[in-house]
């Protein structure tokens, strides 16, 4: 899951991202409206941490814009505490959720899983299966047949990305966007990298489970029954 954060205190922007980062979800953070704007509409992000006072466009300007285009993208509002007006007009343009500054860390976690379980994006917490295999992104384990392996962050991130994709074909570029950043020097070479990691992990599990590759096109996990 990649997460945006829009937050012009550079100090509890830096705090939000470790915090999150630590929970295994992937992050950018940036410090102004445009930049804020610009970012949510590149349409890698599962969910907007939104700032509600920002320089250049404030949050309520960025939530109207990105619902006026049809961006489904949850936000959570970031609010500072008592301000009910800014409450009412975010959630009155299309806010998700509101978390008044200063806020509780676990509330916080609470609301954004509550947040990505209303769009659907959220694994059960029993773990996410495909086939054979099930996937714990919180202890980043993988499991088949009662057999584990650890993996790691960014191979546990690519077979969640295809898991929850389930069978559609991925492509490198949605691949790099989704797991490095749209602004990312990553290469199709390092997702081709983890790809190999992954196929000798289920290799070694004897799992049915198979990334297949269709050529120029991308990645798609079928289970062969």
């Amino acid at each position: 899951m990649r997460i945006l954060i829009v937050e012009d205190e550079v100090n509890l922007a830096e705090a939000l991202s470790h915090l999150l980062r630590k929970h295994h979800y992937s992050v950018d953070a940036v410090h102004d409206g445009q930049a804020g704007l610009d970012n949510a509409f590149s349409g890698i992000y599962d969910l907007l941490l939104l700032d509600i006072m920002l320089p250049g466009l404030d949050g309520v300007s960025i939530l109207k814009t990105i619902r006026a285009q049809g961006l489904p993208t949850p936000v959570i509002m970031l609010t500072a505490k008592g301000e009910i007006p800014d409450k009412i007009a975010g959630l009155d343009h299309g806010a998700d959720d509101y978390v008044a500054k200063p806020f509780n860390t676990d509330e916080l976690l609470a609301r954004i899983r509550a947040a990505l379980r209303r769009k659907g994006e959220v694994m059960p917490e029993d773990g996410l299966r495909f086939g054979d295999i099930e996937l714990n992104t919180a202890n980043l384990k993988l499991t088949c047949k009662g057999k584990e392996l650890k993996l790691i962050l960014k191979e546990c991130e690519l077979l969640e990305l295809l898991m929850m994709r389930k069978q559609a074909v991925t492509s490198k570029e949605q691949m790099i966007e989704k797991l490095w950043g749209f602004d990312s020097e990553a290469e199709h070479n390092n997702v081709e990298v983890y790809i190999s990691f992954l196929r000798k992990k289920l290799a070694f599990l004897h799992s049915s489970v198979r990334i297949n590759t269709l050529r120029g096109v991308g990645y798609v996990l079928e289970a062969s029954t």
